[in-house]
């Protein structure tokens, strides 16, 4: 199966290598807003780089919006890396987790934590984290 799959995925990019059939000259597409050009980020060969076009008849506003989230969303998966190196690293949080006596050191770490954390643990962690959202992380520049 496994030698099946290589094979396919080989043929798949070797048609990358192939000429365009009866001579015919293809042209990339390209999604190019010159509202942006100037923004900060913008650099060379790239230019301003908006693959999908949701910036394409935007506003300022708009952009300044979907800058703001895009940098929480990052700082936030930057948090989650670290605490998953810390507690491979074994460093945990003192005491239990629960009246049942669950220690923070029992619980694994990744998808499996989700299977030992009880049912109102994980109830307090979205609502803390919808607290955030909503009162605490916005983005104050643009009253959002």
């Amino acid at each position: 199966m496994k030698v099946v799959l290589a094979l396919a995925a080989l043929c798949s990019t070797a048609s990358a290598f192939v000429a365009p059939i009866n001579g015919a000259v293809t042209t990339p597409s390209k999604t190019v807003v010159k509202a942006f050009e100037t923004e900060l980020g913008v650099q060379p060969p790239l230019g301003f780089w908006d693959p999908l076009g949701l910036l394409s008849d935007a506003s300022t506003e708009r952009f300044e919006r979907l800058r703001y989230v895009e940098l929480k969303h990052g700082r936030v998966a930057m948090l989650a890396v670290l605490g998953q190196v810390t507690t491979k690293a074994g460093i945990h949080l003192p005491g239990t987790i629960d009246y049942a006596g669950t220690k923070f050191t029992d619980i694994p770490t990744g998808i499996s934590a989700l299977d030992k954390v009880p049912a109102a643990g994980l109830a307090q962690i979205v609502a803390f984290i919808g607290f955030l959202e909503l009162f605490v992380m916005k983005d104050s520049a643009n009253g959002a």
